[in-house]
């Protein structure tokens, strides 16, 4: 099939269609005000972190949980587009994290973040300060209550809105009284869901539903919940009581992450695991919303659950409206991050939203939020054990040989285009060029976008490419001699050449990208940086091929030095042996027989 006409007649669209492309990339990069790459941790350092298991009583943590949570961790680093970070088991129970650039530290807190997130309807909720309260005495019925102290309202104490409202400075009796005597809510995950929409809510951490325990042990276990809820002082941000994030205990005092309230819940409704995807929300300006949100799906079993304990919540609230059982607790990692009123019936659909004050709830943190959510809790707790910096050193080293290396490797290719193609072989060069410069505006702007970047197997990969893209070139060069040697025009050589050669191109450059791919898919760490590399020159080398090689081709075969088969042009058919004598020689002059 012979070429588009548009290409042979007009090589010129094309070359101006390719340089107005690299012409807006570096104007993208130059707006963007970054002209280097970024670097990876080998060549421009970074830091750091050693991550321990935390164990009851120091065991050694199960295999499989270990090889869970590297592999938790490095789908968070990947979903913060931070490339070329590396994630190791070392040992039984230590997972380093090295993560390239300075200022990482967003990064290193969110991947050790455990990000269990539990659902916990809320029994009693006061002020953050320790407070003078009755103690409890269990019951007839196994259940520890208190007596209201004197003078104590009647009405319990509760949130206005899922994040503001600051409680007020004791703890209502009653409150505590109905917290303890009210029966404990058992998980169910039959009932049907309603169609009622999902009302706003705010995040916490994933945990499992806990069936309830036998009345001697709850009765313990409720006694120390509720003298923790009195005596602990959560005025502190980020505060985590004793418990807090145990979801095999059915009452557990927890303190909110601003430092402005304390709360008795329940046991586990939902856990964190039944999230099926989070994504993080705009403010939604029309609905009253000023700050972030992150959306959540839960799978058909968290929806049923989630539905349940707004059922509950809702339930409550008709029965007294000022009652802290109408709030469902989103707890994360031992904390509540809010605790939404249940005022509009149940919430089906399994559908949810959190979200909170816009100095807290900020596109980074919902971002940041959704990302440990889409990828689930660490099945263990992790502890910092140490935090430090890597040098560069080594890596600007073996860089600077890598460079070496590349360097006299380029030169060699150049020199043999010139030896065996002589004129022709200035485009191959001007194709090396275009090729690189079209690379490192692409490692420039893929820096930009998604945090790539340049690791010394990258840089490996950008050295193979050259034989990649000169093999292209080889390949071209070699079919358009053939036509020539077969005694055709140089213009009917140039498309009878590429027709046959642009097949073998495609073929060989689909071959170098899929087994790129499927290194990149297989693969981790650098190794990936090598792939990814490879993959990018190989698209690149198509691109300078079909747009540069061959319409310069295709316009330096109208020029006479060519055209003619000068000597010198690397096209002369009597030096390609050709079949028959299609050209004689006057002078300097190529003439054509008749």
């Amino acid at each position: 099939m012979a070429p588009p006409r548009s290409n042979v007649s007009q090589p010129g669209r094309a070359l101006a269609a390719l340089f107005i492309a690299i012409a807006a990339l570096a104007g993208l990069m130059f707006w963007q005000g970054q002209i280097k790459p970024k670097l990876a941790l080998d060549l421009a350092g970074g830091t750091s972190v050693t991550l321990t298991a935390v164990t009851e009583k120091g065991k050694t943590p199960p295999s499989n949980q270990m090889t869970q949570a590297v592999e938790i961790m490095r789908n968070r680093v990947n979903g913060l587009g931070v490339s070329e970070a590396e994630v190791a088991k070392q040992g039984t129970n230590v997972i380093v994290v090295q993560v390239p650039g300075q200022g990482q530290s967003r990064v290193v807190g969110l991947i050790g973040t455990t990000a269990k997130l539990q659902f916990r309807q809320v029994f009693a909720e006061t002020a953050a300060g320790p407070v003078a309260a009755p103690a409890p005495t269990p019951t007839k019925s196994g259940k520890a209550t208190t007596s209201p102290s004197p003078g104590a309202s009647a009405t319990p104490t509760a949130k206005a809105s899922a994040s503001a409202a600051t409680p007020s400075a004791t703890p209502k009796g009653r409150a505590l009284s109905q917290a303890l005597t009210a029966p404990t809510p058992t998980p169910s995950a039959t009932a049907k869901p309603s169609a009622t929409p999902s009302q706003a809510a705010t995040p916490g951490p994933a945990a499992t539903p806990a069936p309830a325990t036998s009345a001697p042990a709850a009765t313990t276990e409720e006694k120390a919940a509720v003298k923790l809820f009195q005596e602990a002082d959560c005025s502190k941000k980020n505060t985590k009581l004793p418990g807090a994030n145990d979801d095999k205990r059915q009452w557990v005092a927890v303190c909110d992450q601003n430092g402005t309230a304390k709360y008795l819940l329940g046991p586990v409704r939902v856990q964190g695991q039944q999230i099926g995807s989070a994504s993080a929300q705009p403010p939604n300006v029309q609905q009253g919303q000023v700050a972030w949100s992150v959306s959540m799906n839960f799978k058909k079993q968290g929806a049923d659950q989630f539905y349940n304990v707004t059922k509950d919540a809702y339930a409550a609230y008709q029965k007294d409206p000022s009652s802290p059982q109408r709030q469902v607790a989103i707890v994360l990692d031992g904390q509540v991050v809010s605790a939404p009123e249940i005022t509009r019936g149940a919430i089906g659909g399994g559908n949810a939203q959190i979200d909170g004050p816009p100095e807290s709830f900020t596109q980074q943190y919902a971002t940041d939020l959704a990302n440990v959510l889409n990828y689930g809790a660490l099945p263990l707790e992790f502890k910092q054990s140490a935090i430090e910096s890597v040098s560069p050193t080594l890596g600007r080293d073996q860089l600077n040989a890598g460079l070496i290396a590349g360097a006299i490797g380029l030169a060699l290719v150049v020199l043999y285009c010139l030896m065996y193609y002589r004129g022709l072989g200035f485009v191959a060069i001007f194709s090396l060029v275009i090729a690189g410069l079209i690379t490192y505006l692409s490692v420039v702007l893929l820096g930009q976008f998604i945090n790539f970047r340049l690791s010394l197997a990258g840089i490996a990969g950008l050295i193979v490419a050259i034989g990649i893209t000169a093999d292209s070139f080889v390949v071209y060069f070699e079919r358009l001699r053939d036509e020539v040697r077969e005694g055709r025009s140089l213009r009917s050589a140039v498309e009878r050449g590429w027709e046959r050669a642009r097949r073998t191109i495609l073929v060989a450059d689909a071959v170098s990208f899929l087994a790129a791919l499927v290194l990149y898919i297989v693969s981790i760490g650098t190794v990936r940086g090598f792939a990814f590399t490879l993959g990018l020159t190989t698209l690149i080398d198509v691109v300078v091929v079909f747009l540069f090689t061959k319409p310069m081709v295709t316009g330096l075969s109208r020029m006479r030095f060519f055209s003619q088969g000068h000597r010198m042009s690397g096209l002369d058919p009597r030096r390609l042996g050709a079949k028959k004598a299609a050209y004689t020689s006057t002078g300097t002059t190529l003439t054509k027989e008749a």
